[in-house]
C-alpha cells in the first residue's frame, strides 16, 4: 500500500513539475546557457522526488573520469534518461528520434541538445551522428550512449546494438562503461516505484584501437557488472 501511494504521489507532482520546466524553457531558454540549466534543474528535481517521495537514494560506484569520452549507460528504466543531466555536466545524450515528436518537451530537448538518430537510417544516420557528437565533446560536454537501444528488465543482458561498435570506430574516443540497476525498484513499464539504492558502477576505461568484438565485449561485461550472477550465465 505504501508503495502505491508513494509512486501516486510521485506521478501527481514530478509530472506537473516537469511541464513547468518545459514552459519555462520555452519562455525563457533564450540561450544555449540558458537551456542547459533549465535541463539540468529539472534532472535535479527528477532525483529530488525519487528521493524524498519515492525513498530512492542513488550510490556511484568507482571513480567517473570527466573529460573527452564516450559514456556507455546500461539502461533499464526512464530514471538514467532523466538522471544523467545530474551524473554529468550537462551531457549530450543520444536518444531514438521518435523522442523529439513528443509536443513542447521535443522542441526543448532539441534545443538542449539532445543527439536523435534515426535507428533504421543506416550509414547517413551514423555520419549525422558522429558530427553532433563531435561537436557536443567540443564543447566540453559528456556523450552518452545506452547502447542496447530501449529499456531492459534488470537481470536481462542482451547483445548492444550495431551502432555502438560504428560510434566507437568513427569518434575515435575513450569509453567509459556504466552499469545500472535502476530495474530492480523502476521496472520499466510499471507505475509502482520501490524504495531502494539505485547504484552506478563505473567499468575500467575501454581505449580506442580495439578490435571492434573486443571493445564490444568489454563494454557488454561492464555494463551488465550489477546483474544477477545466473544471468551472466544465461
Amino acid at each position: 500500500m505504501l508503495t502505491a501511494i508513494r509512486s501516486l504521489v510521485f506521478t501527481l507532482i514530478f509530472y506537473p513539475g516537469s511541464l513547468l520546466f518545459v514552459l519555462a524553457a520555452l519562455l525563457f531558454g533564450f540561450s544555449e546557457e540558458a537551456v542547459l540549466r533549465i535541463g539540468t534543474g529539472w534532472s535535479r528535481f527528477h532525483r529530488l522526488c525519487a528521493h524524498w517521495l519515492l525513498g530512492q537514494k542513488v550510490k556511484v560506484v568507482g571513480d567517473l573520469p570527466l573529460g573527452p569520452y564516450l559514456y556507455i549507460v546500461k539502461h533499464e528504466s526512464m530514471f538514467e534518461t532523466i538522471d544523467m543531466l545530474c551524473l554529468f555536466d550537462r551531457p549530450a545524450v543520444v536518444a531514438k528520434r521518435e523522442l523529439l515528436d513528443i509536443p513542447l518537451w521535443g522542441r526543448v530537448a532539441q534545443r538542449y541538445g539532445l543527439i536523435p538518430i534515426e535507428r533504421s537510417g543506416g550509414a547517413s544516420a551514423m555520419r549525422v551522428l558522429r558530427a553532433a557528437a563531435r561537436d557536443a565533446n567540443a564543447k566540453g560536454r559528456a556523450v552518452c550512449v545506452f547502447p542496447e537501444g530501449t529499456r531492459v528488465p534488470h537481470g536481462e543482458a542482451p547483445p548492444l546494438k550495431a551502432g555502438f561498435a560504428g560510434l566507437y570506430v568513427l569518434l575515435g574516443l575513450p569509453v567509459v562503461p556504466i552499469a545500472i540497476d535502476s530495474g530492480r525498484v523502476s521496472p520499466r513499464g510499471k507505475f509502482l516505484k520501490r524504495s531502494g539504492t539505485i547504484t552506478y558502477k563505473v567499468g575500467e576505461i575501454v581505449p580506442t584501437g580495439l578490435d571492434r568484438r573486443e571493445a564490444e565485449a568489454r563494454v557488454h561485461a561492464a555494463i551488465n557488472a550489477l546483474n544477477p550472477p545466473s544471468a551472466l550465465l544465461q
